[in-house]
């Protein structure tokens, strides 16, 4: 195995209970399509935690992170999920049921906003050790 497919792989190991439970996060606080304002915020803090620009209120409450490696020029890879739930009351029984009734993520987009949310911190911890990498456009909305 190369090396970044090495540190990609331990990264994901490192990452994977912290995106357990914003996913679990998202879940319980479902908004609905052109309202994701909180979910919005959500994802601006840990991009902001993580050191990771990024530009908010894009088409009403959309997110757009640009994480540079060391070549940006070499190429771009752009990303894409949806954050908005559904109107549905949620009749699951587990601990992260939706906190809001009439509203949950039965469409997965939950899921969507926390895999985009690790494709962004994996590549914004490895980009600047990989010489080829260029850029990974992370847009939410």
């Amino acid at each position: 195995m190369n090396p970044i497919s090495q540190q990609i792989k331990q990264l994901a190991a490192q990452y994977h209970a912290d995106l357990v439970q914003m996913r679990r996060h998202l879940h319980q606080y479902p908004e609905l399509s052109f309202e994701e304002a909180e979910t919005a915020a959500f994802v601006a803090r840990q991009l902001s935690e993580w050191g990771i620009s990024f530009q908010k209120d894009v088409a009403g409450h959309g997110i757009v992170a640009l994480i540079e490696g060391r070549n940006p020029e070499k190429g771009v890879v752009a990303l894409r999920g949806d954050m908005d739930a559904l109107p549905i009351q949620e009749t699951n029984e587990v601990p992260y049921c939706s906190q809001r009734p009439g509203v949950m993520h039965a469409c997965g987009h939950d899921v969507h906003t926390t895999c985009l949310l690790g494709a962004a911190r994996i590549p914004a911890r490895a980009a600047r050790s990989v010489e080829r990498y260029g850029q990974t456009a992370v847009p939410a909305r």
